[in-house]
């Protein structure tokens, strides 16, 4: 089993075929939208395939170590000019055709006027520990 982590871009990404924005949205397409996505979530945890999901706020800090007693740098939140993760999946799955499937999937939740937003999803693994070596 090898996990990845799915990123859904909210800005950054290249633009969907769907791209109105969720703010213009009706309140029944949102809705459809968040089912859509429980639904997803729960068939994974049923066939073992989910980790965890969570969305994100809009907002948030760069932080930086500035040296030793010194406080921590920070930058922002600049949301409205840099990228925006607008939540995330983490799925344990056999191979990469898999996570490269059920991403495809994902990508599919319905959006304005209930189409398909067939958004772009990053598709990034989980780093795995180097084997050990013994003598």
């Amino acid at each position: 089993m090898a996990k990845y982590l799915l990123l859904k871009h909210y800005r950054g990404a290249p633009a969907p075929a769907n791209a109105v924005p969720m703010d213009r949205w009706r309140p029944e397409e949102v809705t459809a939208h968040i089912r859509y996505m429980q639904e997803f979530a729960a068939r994974l945890e049923r066939t073992g395939e989910f980790v965890d999901a969570q969305a994100v706020a809009p907002e948030g800090t760069w932080v930086r170590y500035d040296g030793e007693g010194q406080p921590p740098v920070t930058d922002g939140p600049f949301a409205e000019t840099k990228d925006l993760i607008a939540g995330w999946m983490v799925i344990d799955v056999d191979s990469h055709e898999r996570a490269v499937e059920l991403a495809g999937e994902l990508s599919a939740a319905p959006g304005a006027d209930g189409k398909p937003i067939h958004e772009w999803i990053e598709l990034r693994p989980f780093l795995a520990a180097p084997p050990t070596v013994t003598e």
